[in-house]
């Protein structure tokens, strides 16, 4: 049965589905960058309350910059922006349609549809997922990158832009002339002070063709930081598959597990829907809980979605019940990682480590660790290499990171242990290989890319540490690298 607005009362019983009149939604949120994570954790937040009666008019809109955004669009719309959700617990699986979204806007190179829309009034807030390299940020420095080819052209061309940053000056510009007023900006990627980081590209990229515009951003629209959390996979066969036993014709459907969270500041300057009515969390200082997840499941990705690219494990879940992968990251989870890590309200570190052993164990997410080991260029910086710079700084042991950073060094020369190729996976791909290579003989080069690890090749007990296992890993293999640091 073709999922669409037209089917939905002839969906199976077993089916959860939209109860609340979809004709009668209008819009309020303009997102960005719309796949499958958004559609299982944000829009499936705004589902829940509009499953209540509430937030009816804070539909969501779909928007995108990138010309392959343009394929999501066409499912999307053949099937009224209707998302079929799997959730994949352990023992057992339910299946939910989300009508939240109401649109998609078309994919123009000047994106002038998009900034349209965002300029209309009844947009309120414009969120995005663009994923975590996508703010123009110096890896090293953390400062606005205003060199890029694309921010260069945006600036020389407010009226239109390439990116989805230059395309929300433009409206705000068209607001702040027609006297409309700001929106809140709201970014849901996995960033330690996501919203800041929103903050400073958005504001960066305005001064440098319109220094008042700037200001009166800086100074009118919010940007509320916020820790996302739930693990949803791609969608390929096996997923179109499992929606497919249901009897529902969904091109787009997604999986995820069972759990999510959503915490955010209340800092929202055109107001916002009432979330915390379906679970989620509005907090005065949410760095406590982005360190905790961004450093423990984000950097804990990191460090076995590397080893199970050498060691052709094709799954996170399978990676856990590797006899030397998953003791990897319990180890260097709870000795190197969770002890830089706060406490937040009903959940310790240890406790939190636990917690997602659990989720990267769950048999029925079938998440990649191609998926996951994706552009390691922004995920080590971000997720893995803090944690280095802390213990460092606090004294604690740094030994498994050190060779987490090895791990990914061996893996970036391209071929797996067994001799397969490694298919690029990262937009840095050429200038990682040919370091791997060099790394292969003399580690240090590996360290020498300032623009991730800054200083660190001049700290010895990282570096050292760095420059021991590389060397074994190539030399004795990753299982006796692993045994090594397991065994001290």
């Amino acid at each position: 049965m073709k999922l669409g607005n037209a089917t939905l009362n002839q969906l199976p019983e077993t089916v959860l589905r939209p109860h609340y009149d979809r004709a009668a939604l209008r819009p309020g949120i303009v997102h960005i960058g719309l796949g499958n994570f958004h559609r299982a954790h944000q829009a499936w937040y705004l589902h829940r309350l509009m499953q209540q009666g509430c937030a009816l008019d804070w539909a969501i809109i779909g928007a995108g910059v990138r010309p392959n955004d343009a394929r999501m669009r066409e499912h999307l719309l053949a099937q009224d922006c209707l998302s079929t959700l799997i959730e994949l617990a352990p023992e057992s699986s339910a299946a939910e349609v989300i009508g939240s979204m109401i649109d998609y806007l078309p994919i123009e190179e000047n994106n002038g549809a998009l900034i349209n829309r965002m300029a209309a009034a009844d947009i309120r807030i414009v969120a995005m997922t663009v994923t975590e390299s996508g703010y123009f940020i110096d890896p090293a420095t953390k400062d606005f990158d205003q060199s890029h080819p694309d921010i260069v052209h945006d600036s020389q061309n407010p009226d239109t832009p390439r990116t989805a940053f230059g395309a929300i000056i433009a409206a705000l510009r068209l607001r702040r002339d027609a006297g409309t007023g700001p929106f809140t900006c709201q970014c849901c990627d996995n960033l330690l002070g996501n919203g800041n980081v929103l903050r400073q590209t958005v504001v960066s990229l305005a001064r440098m063709s319109d220094p008042e515009l700037a200001t009166w951003i800086e100074t009118q629209c919010s940007f509320p930081n916020s820790m996302v959390d739930s693990i949803v996979p791609a969608t390929g066969p096996n997923e179109r598959a499992l929606v497919h036993q249901l009897g529902i014709d969904d091109q787009v459907p997604v999986t995820h597990e069972n759990f999510r969270q959503w915490v955010m500041e209340d800092d929202f300057c055109a107001g916002r829907p009432d979330w915390d009515k379906v679970g989620a969390t509005f907090a005065k200082d949410v760095h406590a809980y982005e360190a905790m997840k961004i450093r423990i499941l984000n950097g804990g990705h990191q460090v076995i979605s590397v080893a199970g690219e050498l060691l052709s494990v094709d799954t996170i879940a399978g990676c856990m019940q590797h006899g030397l992968i998953g003791p990897l990251f319990a180890k260097v989870a709870r000795t190197e990682i969770a002890p830089l890590v706060e406490a937040v309200p009903g959940m310790t570190p240890t406790d939190y480590v636990s917690l997602v052993h659990s989720r990267f164990s769950n048999p029925k997410i079938v998440d990649t660790t191609r998926r996951v080991a994706f552009d390691g260029s922004a995920r080590h910086p971000g997720f893995v290499i803090p944690s280095i710079r802390d213990g460092l700084v606090q004294g604690t042991p740094v030994e498994g990171l050190a060779l987490v950073e090895a791990i990914w060094a061996r893996m970036c020369q391209g071929t797996r242990e067994d001799g397969t190729m490694i298919e690029p996976n990262d937009p840095s791909w050429d200038m990682l290989t040919a370091k791997a290579e060099q790394a292969r003989r003399t580690p240090s080069v590996w360290l020498e890319m300032r623009q991730f690890y800054g200083d660190l090749a001049d700290a010895p007990r990282f570096a050292d540490s760095f420059d021991r296992y590389l060397r074994l890993i190539w030399q004795d293999g990753l299982e006796a690298a692993l045994s090594t640091y397991l065994a001290s």
